[in-house]
C-alpha cells in the first residue's frame, strides 16, 4: 500500500466530489487518472433508471449529475472524479433517447436526439445510430451515440416514429442524418406489409 488509508465511495462522496469539479458543460474526465476504489452497488436499467443500494435515485438533479462523471471502458462503466474511480453496473445503454427533432429531408435531414438525462446529440458520423437485433426474436434494439462512448437506447414511440422517416438505399432501409446513412435492416429482410 502507499501508506494512504483506503477510500470507501458513497454516493454521496461522489456527488460531492462530482460538485466539486462541476464545470460549464461536462467535467474533464478524459484528463482524470484515480485510482480504482472498488465497484459501488449502482446500476442503471435499460429503462434508463439509476437505483442505489437496490432503491430508485428519486432525485433526477442527481441522476444528471452523476450521469456527468459516467464514463466507459471496453464493456465497463465507472463513476469517475479527480480523486476516485468506482464501477457500476449499466443493464444495456447508460441512457435512454426519450424524443428527436428532425429538419430536413433526405441526404439533408438531421436527427436531434434528446436523453432521459438531457443530454443532446444530432445523429451523423460523429454520433451514429446503430441497431442491434436479438438473433431469437428479430427484435430490433436501436442505439445512438450521445458523448464520448456512450449511447442511448432509442425508446419505442421514438423508434417507431424513426422508422416513419426510414428510406432505401444501397439495400439497406434506415435513415440519413447529417450526410451518413444508417441501416436499420437490410430491405429483402423487411415485411411485406412495412
Amino acid at each position: 500500500m502507499s501508506g494512504q488509508n483506503p477510500v470507501t465511495p458513497t454516493a454521496s462522496t461522489l456527488a460531492e466530489a462530482a460538485r466539486a469539479a462541476k464545470t460549464r458543460g461536462l467535467p474533464p474526465l478524459e484528463k482524470w487518472n484515480p485510482p480504482f476504489c472498488g465497484d459501488l452497488d449502482m446500476h442503471i436499467k435499460r429503462d434508463g433508471t439509476w437505483f442505489y443500494e437496490g432503491t430508485p435515485i428519486g432525485r433526477p438533479e442527481l441522476v444528471k449529475l452523476f450521469s456527468t462523471i459516467l464514463w466507459r471502458e471496453g464493456d465497463k462503466y465507472f463513476l469517475v472524479t479527480p480523486v476516485e474511480k468506482v464501477g457500476i453496473t449499466v443493464e444495456d445503454a447508460p441512457f435512454v433517447a426519450v424524443d428527436f427533432e428532425v429538419e430536413g429531408e433526405g441526404v439533408a435531414q438531421k436527427l436531434s436526439f434528446i436523453s432521459n438525462v438531457g443530454d443532446a446529440a444530432v445523429a451523423g458520423p460523429s454520433n451514429p445510430i446503430r441497431v442491434e437485433r436479438d438473433p431469437e426474436t428479430g427484435e430490433p434494439a436501436p442505439y445512438v451515440l450521445i458523448r464520448r462512448n456512450l449511447e442511448a437506447l432509442i425508446d419505442r414511440k421514438s423508434f417507431y416514429r424513426l422508422v416513419e422517416l426510414g428510406v432505401h438505399h444501397e439495400g439497406w432501409f434506415g435513415l440519413w442524418s447529417q450526410g451518413a446513412f444508417f441501416g436499420i435492416i437490410p430491405s429483402d429482410e423487411l415485411p411485406e406489409d412495412a
